[in-house]
């Protein structure tokens, strides 16, 4: 992501002065870097009051309960994870952020489920004997299988995008729910499968 940001901020630039209109992208840095900062401030005060309802949900308890009913279906897509393992929590607490559009609150459960399962990933490695050759490191079916889902992500209410499409004056904020719950449950539905097929080999 660093190197295609980048490439096309130069690209841009080059572009910009091959054309004679250095003024115009100097103008549109200065005036997008405060509209930047202007969104991240209003997105903060969005994003602090989801995540603390988050928060509250996970020490009231209610998201160890709503993880205890996602079990059965993380047990169909992480059979190899222990049910004691921290990971499922983690895991549930991060589908849930997701499911609710809120991504930035979702990112830290996902970075500590990643860890719970790189740290399982060590120990069957251990236990099996495998060895990482180079200081690669290999990525488990479980790992794999919780990137796709995160990435896919499906969602009943997009609040990232509604607050954007609010920030900007459009005229039917909501009118993206319906197609952004089509669309996240097809690449959902696409993901699991293509994790079951490709956990095969």
């Amino acid at each position: 992501m660093t190197y295609l940001w980048s490439g096309m901020l130069i690209t841009g630039i080059i572009f910009g002065i091959l054309n004679g209109n250095m003024e115009a992208v100097t103008e549109a840095v200065l005036s997008y870097s405060k509209e930047a900062v202007a969104l991240c401030i209003s997105m903060a005060g969005i994003t602090g009051m989801w995540t603390g309802m988050m928060k509250i949900a996970e020490e009231s308890g209610l998201v160890k309960h709503l993880s205890e009913k996602l079990r059965p279906f993380l047990k169909f897509l992480f059979p190899e994870i222990p049910q004691d393992s921290k990971a499922s929590e983690y895991i549930s607490f991060n589908f849930l952020a997701n499911f609710f559009g809120l991504s930035w609150a979702s990112t830290s459960s996902g970075l500590l489920a990643m860890k719970e399962l790189d740290q399982l990933n060590r120990k069957e490695c251990l236990q099996k004997g495998t060895t990482k050759k180079r200081g690669v490191k290999i990525a488990s079916p479980a790992m794999c299988t919780f990137i796709i889902l995160n990435v896919s992500s499906l969602q009943l209410l997009p609040m990232n995008m509604l607050a954007y499409r609010t920030r900007y004056g459009s005229p039917d904020p909501a009118g993206i729910v319906v197609p952004a719950i089509m669309a996240t449950a097809v690449s959902t539905g696409a993901a699991v499968l293509i994790s079951r097929f490709f956990k095969k080999f």
